[in-house]
Formats: structure tokens, C-alpha cells, sequence
């Protein structure tokens, strides 16, 4: 955990929360979910086309990409979210289209995406600037309405509390399973004492990831009442401390979008939760514990992958420097390919760490793998090899170093780097 993440989840405040198995997307009372073939992909066993969506307008926020090839509905939803500079509002429903990105589409794109909007806003009976779109697919192709003018009329009569695990099958390209989560947690906060407040979240990602900002698509959903900056604020600290620490293969995404509803439904007479309360720090934890649980399915999902990969980097001198030398760790070619092939090769962690600019002295240097010392003060410690291949077959493999060089760390979540990613990737637009 970095400076920022300790004060971001700062609370004396008494604070329990459980996993609500099966939950996702609409555990969170007030919201409805459907998922449906509209027509984007041309099997129609499959669908492509999700929406969520909400009675009246509640509190909105969203984190974009920063990537300057900025997708079309990137674009619609931070102009409906107040722009970049705001990205927080009042929303009635998310859209979510894969199978085409709508990205690099100039005008035309710009145009489908407020005409999808438009089409939601009049099967549900509200303001186009009231719903948020998204989309994922290829990159450069042109897309065409007419699968929202057929798929939305259908999304909306499907409309349910039990939609939420159709809707996270939509959302899915490359992904091999649908990937959702929810929290709940009775408040102990002043003025909200008992409340039993959810917190849910849907989102996919599999290639294509080192975000800048939050993972490909993610839809996050809480039945607090939150006021919208503080949504915004909870959010971004979230996407901070969770997505922002993923990487599968250093590549950030035209489309990257994370957004986040609000609807009050659990306590509709309470004062809107507001920053700088223990309301808002209870309600900072949960939202974390469902986003780092999206983002560690994101990195065990990556592209082929065969483990999930944690970096965990202490003793830099700044949270910046952990963050770079964790990140290089991560998205080494040769330490992810070691760790495909079972290979306790420290050599490789200790040449991602030594070529990634961050300031220490390779001789206060330690390394660990599945908690075995492999380096001591920069070299080698004898180690059990049949031990090490042993601890490799865990589904999870961890990667600890300490630079000696500061007091500051982070976590960041990776996979494996096989065969089989480059055969999706080749065939990708097949």
C-alpha cells in the first residue's frame, strides 16, 4: 500500500464487509441489468449488447483512458459526466456494446454514439445527456445503429434484478469467463448507523491492458446515497489503488472506461455521504475491495494466461519509484515467460528492477518468489529447485523485492506471458 492508499482508507472508524456470493452488477438495490444479441458479432449465441440501468437519475461519476486515440463513446460519456475536468453527474443507465470499439471512426463514430444514446433515452423515458455508453471490439471499423435501434427495445423489456450475469457476458471479447463481484456492509457511521449498504461491480478485460485510469469496461454499482463528488472521489481513489495496478501486456486501451451509480435505495431519507466523513471512508473500502477484486480476475484472465502474477515492490524512496519498478517487473517479456515455464529465475526480476531508472544499490537488494529468499543483499541464496517447481503450480504466483533504498511500496497485478497470447492476438480480427 502506497502513501496515497493510506490515506485514502484512513478511518478509525469499526468496519466489516462481506462478499455476497453469486453478486454482482445489481446486488445493489435500485438497479436493473440485461444482456442481449443485438447484432454486433455474427454468432447469435452470443451476446453483445448490455445495459444497466436506474428508475430516476442518480449520482454518476466516471474515469476515462487517457489514450489520445480516444474512442467515441469515451468521448459522449465524459461530455455527459461534465467533461474532464468534472466527471461526475446525474445518470439514468449505462450501454455497453462489444465486438466494435467505435474507436478511430471520426464524425460517424461521434455521431453513433449520441444517436446510442438517444435510442436508450427513449425506451426509457429520459435525456440522452442521462445515459452513458461504451464500447469494445476492434479498433478502425465503422459501426452502425441499427443493432442498438434493434438491441436496446430488447435490452429494456429484459430489464431485471437477476440480468447482472447476462449483462457481464455482453460485455466479454477475448475474456474467457464473466467477471463480477459485490460487497455488503452495515454502516456504523454517524447518521447512518445500521444501514446495510452493497457495493457490486461488473467488468471485462483481457488484452489490451496496462490502464491509465481504470480497465477496459467496468461498471460499478452501490445502493448508498453518495453525492456525486464524493462518488467521483471514491471512485478515482479506487481505480488508483486497484485497475490503475494492472498490466497484462503494457498496453492501454482506446476505451478504457470505469463508471459508477449511486442510487441512494438503501437509505432514501439519509443525507447524501459526503468526503472527509467515516460514511465516505467506509464507503472507500468497499468500493476498493470490489475493484481490486475486478482487477486481480482482469490479470488472472489476461490473454492466455496460465497464472495470476503479484509484484509487490517495498523500500523505494517514492511512491512513484515503487510503481515504475513494480510496473517493469511486471511486463518483463523474459519474467513472465519464466514464470510460464515454471523457471525460479531471479536473474530476470533482478535485471527488470536494475534497468528501470529507479535510485538503490543492488547490494541492499532482496528477492523473494512463493516466499522462497532467492537474493540476499543482491545475491544469490541457495534455494530448493524441486521446492520452487512444487510452489509454482499454485494458481497464484507472488514476486516480492525490497531496493533498500526508502520506506515506500505498492502491488501491482500481472499474468503470465504463454504461447497462447500470441495466437489470440494474431488472430484477433480473424
Amino acid at each position: 500500500m502506497d502513501t496515497q492508499q493510506r490515506e485514502d482508507m484512513k478511518t478509525d472508524e469499526p468496519f466489516q464487509m462481506s462478499p455476497i456470493e453469486g453478486g454482482g452488477v445489481t446486488s445493489a438495490a435500485g438497479f436493473t441489468a440485461a444482456g442481449v444479441h443485438a447484432g454486433f458479432r455474427k454468432n447469435p449465441e452470443r451476446a453483445d449488447l448490455a445495459l444497466i440501468a436506474v428508475e430516476r437519475p442518480v449520482a454518476a461519476a466516471g474515469t476515462f483512458t487517457t489514450n489520445r486515440f480516444c474512442a467515441a463513446p469515451v468521448q459522449v460519456s465524459r461530455e455527459h459526466l461534465g467533461g474532464a475536468g468534472k466527471g461526475y453527474g446525474l445518470m439514468r443507465a449505462v450501454v455497453v456494446n462489444s465486438g466494435n470499439a467505435n474507436a478511430a471512426t471520426g464524425a460517424p463514430g461521434l455521431a453513433v454514439a449520441h444517436k446510442t444514446c438517444e435510442v436508450v433515452a427513449r425506451e426509457l423515458g429520459c435525456a440522452p445527456e442521462e445515459v452513458l455508453v461504451a464500447s469494445t471490439g476492434v479498433i478502425g471499423v465503422p459501426l452502425a445503429i441499427a443493432p442498438f435501434e434493434q438491441g436496446v427495445p430488447q435490452a429494456v423489456a429484459s430489464l431485471s434484478r437477476e440480468g447482472a450475469h447476462a449483462a457481464a457476458r455482453a460485455i466479454m471479447t477475448t475474456d474467457t469467463r464473466a467477471k463480477e463481484c459485490a460487497v455488503a456492509y452495515a454502516s456504523e457511521a454517524p447518521g447512518y448507523e445500521g444501514a446495510r449498504f452493497t457495493v457490486g461491480g461488473m467488468c471485462k478485460g483481457s488484452g489490451m491492458i496496462m490502464p491509465n485510469m481504470a480497465t477496459m469496461i467496468a461498471v460499478i454499482t452501490t445502493d448508498a446515497p453518495v453525492a456525486p463528488r464524493a462518488l467521483h472521489a471514491a471512485l478515482a481513489s479506487a481505480v488508483r489503488m486497484t485497475f490503475n495496478k494492472v498490466t497484462v501486456d503494457s498496453d492501454s486501451s482506446t476505451n478504457d472506461t470505469c463508471v459508477m451509480l449511486a442510487s441512494g435505495a438503501a437509505a432514501p431519507a439519509a443525507t447524501p455521504i459526503e468526503e472527509g466523513t467515516p460514511a465516505f471512508a467506509e464507503l472507500c473500502r468497499a468500493v476498493r475491495a470490489v475493484c481490486e477484486t475486478l482487477a486481480r480476475a482482469i490479470a488472472a484472465d489476461g490473454e492466455g494466461a496460465s497464472k495470476l502474477v503479484t509484484v509487490t515492490v517495498r523500500g523505494t524512496a517514492t511512491d512513484a519509484d515503487a510503481d515504475t519498478a513494480a510496473r517493469s517487473v511486471a511486463n518483463s517479456p523474459l519474467v513472465k515467460t519464466a514464470i510460464a515455464g515454471r523457471d525460479c529465475n531471479w536473474g530476470r526480476i533482478a535485471a527488470a528492477l536494475g534497468k528501470c531508472g529507479v535510485p538503490f544499490e543492488q547490494e541492499r537488494v532482496d528477492i523473494d518468489i512463493m516466499g522462497m529468499p532467492v537474493c540476499r543483499a543482491g545475491l544469490t541464496v541457495p534455494f530448493d529447485e524441486d521446492e520452487a517447481l512444487r510452489r509454482f503450480e499454485a494458481p497464484e504466483i507472488v514476486i516480492e523485492a525490497d531496493l533498500g533504498a526508502g520506506a515506500c511500496s505498492t502491488t501491482v497485478w500481472t499474468c503470465d506471458l504463454t504461447h497462447e497470447y500470441v495466437s489470440i492476438n494474431a488472430d484477433y480480427r480473424s
